[in-house]
């Protein structure tokens, strides 16, 4: 079961195709004992998984806490650690300088460690974009320089605020979430974008939150009836021909070579096994076919997140920087 890498844009890095979504360490999904959450750390290590993204806003700072357990001890040019900054509740925000500066030292308190490959402005379509331009990258750009991180990122579900800071400034990642899966494939139509202005592409959330999954989506889930009705037909159609959603979803979302790696979550080793074995497996392109004809039949497959400015509009035109 060995995982392939690829490279995150202009970072140098090689990151896992597979990456650890630590959010679970948090209880966002459920309760987790700290033997478990430390034992899931340290297996998705074992089997290969080398990039890790967490949030202090994940279970209030409790999935950085757990998370620093599982990596003590852990040789630390062996991972790549991403973190976040700007978000700490449901509608907590502040992406001034002063609060992302405390908070990167923070997380490397909860984290155990001097610094952060990625730090990340986490879900900028809830904030002034054009602030978060202005100050609150450049603040992380000083964290560079004084070594507490290596590069800088954003974060967030509409993707027209994504391209704009890129298209300003030189970040060195993007971290979309639920926008390239069986139902929502929007992220590659901006992978050229992105591209041309070296990012690394990461993507999260490959079955949608829980959408494209055999049980179906939480009840906190933000999509629209219609959304999850079509889920709902692709998980029965699945269980009538003895296939799993979930594989086909996570199987699909690799495939793509553009997008370096997709973050899954888990809070048990076995799920981590299981994503693995998952990723090893060759698709049944047949199978994926047939769920994305079943899923077709919703023409915008998107919710509302952040900011009505934020929101995604026409595409950003592919543009030189300074331009």
């Amino acid at each position: 079961m060995e995982l392939l890498y690829r490279s995150l844009g202009k970072t140098g890095l090689r990151v896992s195709v597979l990456g650890y979504g630590a959010a679970p360490l948090g209880g966002v999904y459920g309760h987790v004992d700290e033997a478990t959450g430390i034992a899931t750390v340290r297996r998705a290590l074992d089997l290969g998984i080398n990039l890790i993204d967490v949030a202090p806003y994940y279970g209030a700072t409790a999935a950085e806490t757990l998370l620093g357990m599982g990596l003590e001890g852990v040789e630390r040019s062996s991972y790549v650690l991403a973190t976040k900054v700007g978000r700490y509740g449901l509608m907590d925000f502040d992406f001034s300088a002063a609060r992302v500066v405390a908070s990167v030292d923070e997380s490397l308190r909860r984290l155990g460690t001097d610094y952060v490959d990625i730090i990340q402005c986490h879900d900028i379509e809830f904030g002034d974009v054009r602030g978060i331009i202005d100050e609150t990258i450049p603040a992380l750009e000083k964290l560079k320089d004084q070594g507490k991180a290596r590069f800088v990122g954003v974060t967030g579900y509409p993707l027209a605020p994504l391209a704009r800071v890129c298209a300003e400034l030189e970040i060195d990642t993007v971290l979309s979430y639920c926008r390239f899966n069986l139902l929502d494939t929007a992220l590659r139509d901006r992978l050229p974008f992105f591209a041309e202005h070296n990012v690394g592409v990461i993507s999260a959330s490959p079955l949608a939150m829980g959408l494209l999954t055999p049980t179906g989506p939480p009840a906190w889930h933000p999509a629209r009836a219609d959304i999850i009705a079509a889920a709902d037909r692709a998980a029965k159609y699945c269980a009538d021909n003895g296939l799993d959603l979930a594989k086909l979803a996570l199987q699909f979302a690799i495939s793509n070579a553009d997008v370096a790696s997709t973050l899954v979550g888990a809070a048990a080793p076995e799920v981590i096994e299981q994503n693995i074995a998952f990723a090893a497996e060759m698709p049944d392109i047949r199978a994926i076919a047939e769920v994305q004809q079943i899923l077709s039949s919703v023409t915008d497959p998107t919710w509302t997140s952040g900011r009505p400015e934020n929101s995604d509009s026409p595409p950003v035109p592919s543009v030189t920087k300074g331009t």
